[in-house]
């Protein structure tokens, strides 16, 4: 796991340990999204010399699994919320967190 359950529950403000399985599982499901966004694998602390488009992951990276963490811990199920902005503006910010790091398709 690239973000620690410690800073997810910093993160979320959550005091207790009912959720820990939760919040574990939304952080790996944060790290397949930003990885499948990124078309690159994700690395803790060093790259494999046979991964040649891998990256270690990087303070705004690590922001934005914690920001998409606390956004699936708050909205549980899919809703449109008023004009259907809120989730958007969730997924903007984690994105434009990513781009810089994206690799493109040909």
């Amino acid at each position: 796991m690239l973000i620690t359950l410690e800073q997810i529950k910093l993160h979320c403000r959550i005091d207790n340990d009912e959720e820990d399985i939760l919040l574990i599982g939304y952080a790996n499901a944060a790290q397949d999204y930003l990885e499948a966004q990124l078309n690159r694998k994700l690395y803790q602390t060093e790259v494999p010399e046979n991964d040649s488009d891998g990256m270690v992951v990087n303070h705004a990276l690590r922001h934005a699994m914690l920001m998409l963490v606390a956004h699936w811990y708050e909205h549980r199920e899919s809703a449109v919320i008023g004009n259907g902005t809120v989730s958007k503006e969730i997924e903007d910010g984690a994105w434009r967190l990513l781009q810089p790091y994206r690799i493109m398709g040909v």
